[in-house]
């Protein structure tokens, strides 16, 4: 299997996997346990509950200015495995900037392990899907170092 276009990070963490899997759940804490610092907040929203929810949240990063990212729920096991591919919104204005550009194709997958100890959290970025070359070109967007950045913050977050 080709890992070219995947960074993937584990951390074990001293908390139940469905404490867990709570928080990662509800997307209004994303923001809290981002650690590329792009997530600014959802756009109203509920926990996610299943395969093909949708959610939106506000991001910014310094060189795009604001935007808008629609998020399809892409995989939920309860307290085992969670994740989403997100999309650019069309209706915000850095879609109307990229044109023909389709933002789209990468995975943020969580896959929880009770383990002694806790929980192994592995937080895998997924590129494989991207098929628009122009985008590929841009990615990845976040770092191994901001992966490890999120299991740092989910681990504070759990803890509280």
């Amino acid at each position: 299997m080709d890992t070219s276009r995947k960074i993937q990070v584990s951390k074990v963490i001293d908390a139940p996997a469905g404490d867990i899997f709570t928080l990662l759940s509800d997307p209004d804490r994303h923001a809290d346990l981002d650690g590329s610092g792009m997530v600014r907040g959802l756009v109203g929203g509920q926990p996610l509950l299943a395969i093909g929810q949708t959610f939106t949240m506000n991001m910014h990063q310094d060189s795009l200015g604001d935007y808008r990212m629609v998020n399809a729920v892409t995989a939920f096991v309860p307290d085992a495995r969670i994740g989403w591919e997100p999309h650019m919104d069309p209706g915000c204005e850095l879609a109307a900037k990229l044109g023909d550009m389709q933002v789209g194709g990468h995975t943020f997958t969580y896959d929880l392990r009770e383990v002694e100890g806790g929980t192994e959290v592995t937080e895998t970025y997924d590129w494989m899907s991207v098929k628009d070359e122009k985008f590929l070109a841009l990615l990845p967007v976040v770092s191994e170092d901001d992966l490890k950045g999120s299991l740092d913050k989910l681990e504070q977050a759990v803890a509280v």
